[in-house]
């Protein structure tokens, strides 16, 4: 029998991961079999053991579950302690372990992908949320000059930002922003599922910066489209970083590092 694998959320009938999981396991020759669950949102960490019960040797974990996922596991990696969520459970001997590869996803998309440039960058985190500190540390891991998180709520900036315990690190409100300039911008916000762009001034993206909104979608977010008026070098969406934290959590899975290029390419064409 093939092992068996899923994304759990809800909801969940949109997720790209079956596809994506798909991919690699027939370019590496990976055994496996991977669904989509929908988790229930008065029982999560019953349909968890209900899946590992039927053989289930791993899950994603998308939105709302990431947090439940966090307390439900037994231990956790290092950098799913940091981000206080996990979105990756592997279950071994009877134990849950739980991890999270956003950062690593969007790390690599940004850094790999496309070639861009951290180290001594100026950095500007929007949003305070699950988002934001899933990536906060490994962006840091990356030699940034500076990373400022912004939020409209300004304490919960400021609260992420005592988090890092890193003197390159502050935190602010979005109308603090003005006469500060970045070099890259992440839009870690849930604006966009409303068609919004935070309200950040124009001139806050220095000339030849770039501007990365961890959402995706077939047409350009509305962050997408913000970068390019304000004259983005690059104004790029999260589908890469969808690709490579899935890429990332194969890994963890199955030992194999598969080729992220092809699929994403593929999923630009079909999305």
């Amino acid at each position: 029998m093939s092992d068996r694998y899923a994304v759990i959320g809800n909801p969940i009938e949109h997720s790209k991961s079956p596809l994506i999981h798909a991919a690699f396991a027939r370019q590496t020759g990976e055994d496996i079999e991977y669904d989509r669950l929908l988790g229930s949102l008065d029982d999560f960490a019953g349909d968890v053991r209900r899946f590992v019960a039927a053989g289930g040797r791993g899950l994603n974990v998308t939105v709302p579950f990431k947090e439940q996922a966090f307390a439900l596991a037994d231990r956790l990696s290092e950098r799913a302690q940091r981000a206080g969520a996990v979105n990756t459970l592997s279950f071994e001997q009877g134990r849950i372990l739980g991890d999270n590869t956003d950062g690593a996803g969007l790390v690599r998309d940004l850094g790999c992908n496309h070639l861009f440039r951290f180290a001594g960058s100026r950095i500007l985190l929007l949003g305070a949320g699950g988002a934001s500190r899933g990536v906060l540390f490994p962006l840091l891991g990356e030699d940034p000059a500076s990373l400022t998180i912004a939020n409209r709520t300004a304490s919960k900036a400021d609260e992420l930002a005592a988090m890092a315990r890193d003197t390159r690190v502050a935190g602010c409100g979005l109308d603090e922003l003005a006469g500060q300039s970045f070099d890259l911008i992440v839009n870690g916000t849930a604006a966009g599922l409303k068609g919004e762009v935070p309200p950040i001034p124009g001139d806050c993206l220095r000339p030849g910066g770039w501007t990365y909104d961890m959402m995706y979608s077939s047409e350009p977010t509305a962050f997408v489209r913000w970068g390019q008026a304000h004259g983005a070098a690059r104004a790029l969406d999260g589908l890469g970083m969808l690709v490579e934290q899935a890429a990332e959590s194969f890994q963890v899975w199955r030992g194999v590092m598969p080729d992220t290029g092809p699929v994403i390419e593929e999923l630009r064409r079909g999305i």
